[in-house]
């Protein structure tokens, strides 16, 4: 039987994989190494890693128990993205996209019977979740929305927007889009709404031929939804924006470059062992793999501290709102963005001409070119400029121990 077809019969089944998460992800990881070369190749949404994915019962992982899944904390969430990233970045993104969309669901739904069946469902067939954030002419502001939800009678909702980017929004079960709120509502005053496949249309206004996260497959479409509107979270997406999005998306982010990173590191360090072993002596790009260990570990030691923050207050809404939060939360993408294009640098230049050859066993073309969309991911051009006012009321230590 096809790993497909064996991943839908046991989704199907509801039966549960042996082993841990940590077991789980390596069987998922290694399938997705396996075909992240084809992937990137032909710019494909990685189907054989997603179908070990479902087996593997990944994608319900965070959801309570109650509803299925397994109360997973985000620093495993995270940790999975970390090694799906290692693998193959493509596969991480995605991954990371469609746990974002959960944790909001998750975290905002309150006690809306709707919601709570989406994700039994979710957990139970294994569903997959893509994200709709950008739109028009406002493009990464996802503080911005143009296309208001209309209610129609019978609890109906319709919506028609023009998003710029659904990531693998052919091949998902679903999409989480934000809108304004209604017709006469500020671009600001939005909502955040949970579709399924049955409640919209796509029809396609660009492709996705880009330099690297090649199997996001993030094309631009036209949706047309008509759902119910219990399927309207109930909380304003202000709320659910920096309580849940901006922290959650800034650090399963950080953790698929943190991944792409640490992969590029490992190709340098067995380039210089296997040249060691042939030729007795360090080669000239030696100095550079240092480097790049260096600012790997402080990447890693960054993210790991900004996770365990984010773990310790993400059930205090007043906490979460805090200026010294939200600017820890928003500079970890920054930071972690920048860290990671660095260490994938310096990677390459240990490797020299073998790192730099698409044909060569030391490859790390790829690494380079899907770790360079971190940096415009919400451009950290924006980012800064947001950050820059409130930055200004920030007092500045005026000692070590602050």
């Amino acid at each position: 039987m096809e790993l497909k077809q064996m991943a839908e019969a046991r989704v199907g089944a509801g039966v549960a994989p042996a082993g841990d998460l940590a077991t789980r992800t390596a069987a998922v990881a290694a399938v997705a190494a396996q075909h992240a070369l084809a992937v990137d190749s032909a710019s494909r949404f990685p189907a054989e890693a997603f179908a070990a994915v479902k087996a593997q019962r990944l994608l319900g992982i965070q959801v309570s128990k109650a509803l299925g899944g397994e109360a997973a904390p985000i620093s495993d969430v995270a940790d999975v993205c970390f090694q799906l990233g290692q693998a193959c970045a493509s596969t991480g993104m995605i991954f990371a996209m469609h746990q974002i969309k959960v944790a909001c669901i998750r975290r905002h739904m309150g006690e809306n019977a709707t919601l709570q069946q989406m994700l039994r469902r979710l957990c139970a067939e294994q569903l997959l979740l893509a994200s709709s954030t950008t739109e028009g002419q406002g493009g990464g502001n996802i503080r911005s929305s143009e296309a208001p939800i209309e209610h129609r009678d019978g609890g109906r909702v319709t919506l028609e927007r023009r998003a710029s980017v659904i990531s693998y929004g052919a091949y998902a079960d679903g999409v989480v889009t934000t809108a304004r709120r209604s017709a006469d509502a500020a671009a600001s005053d939005q909502v955040l709404v949970a579709l399924l496949k049955s409640d919209y249309t796509l029809t396609k206004l660009q492709g996705w031929d880009a330099l690297g996260m090649r199997g996001t497959c993030s094309e631009g479409y036209t949706l047309k939804a008509d759902a119910s509107a219990e399927q309207v979270l109930p909380e304003p997406y202000e709320n659910i924006h920096m309580r849940t999005m901006v922290p959650s998306a800034h650090l399963l982010w950080g953790s698929v470059w943190t991944g792409i990173a640490a992969a590029a590191t490992a190709r340098a360090q067995a380039f210089i062992r296997n040249a060691m072993r042939h030729g007795g002596q360090l080669p000239p790009g030696a100095p550079q793999f240092t480097r790049a260990l260096a600012t790997l570990r402080t990447l890693r030691g960054m993210l790991s501290t900004s996770i365990r923050r984010y773990e310790q207050c993400m059930n205090d809404p007043q906490a979460l709102a805090a200026l010294d939060f939200q600017t820890m939360i928003t500079l970890t993408k920054v930071e972690a963005s920048e860290l990671a294009a660095t260490t994938v640098m310096h990677a390459m230049r240990a490797t020299g001409l073998s790192g730099y050859r698409n044909d060569s066993e030391y490859s790390i073309g790829r690494h380079l070119r899907d770790v360079l969309s971190s940096p415009i991911m919400i451009n950290n051009d924006r980012i800064l400029a947001n950050l820059a006012t409130p930055s200004l009321m920030s007092p500045i230590a005026t000692s070590l121990r602050d």
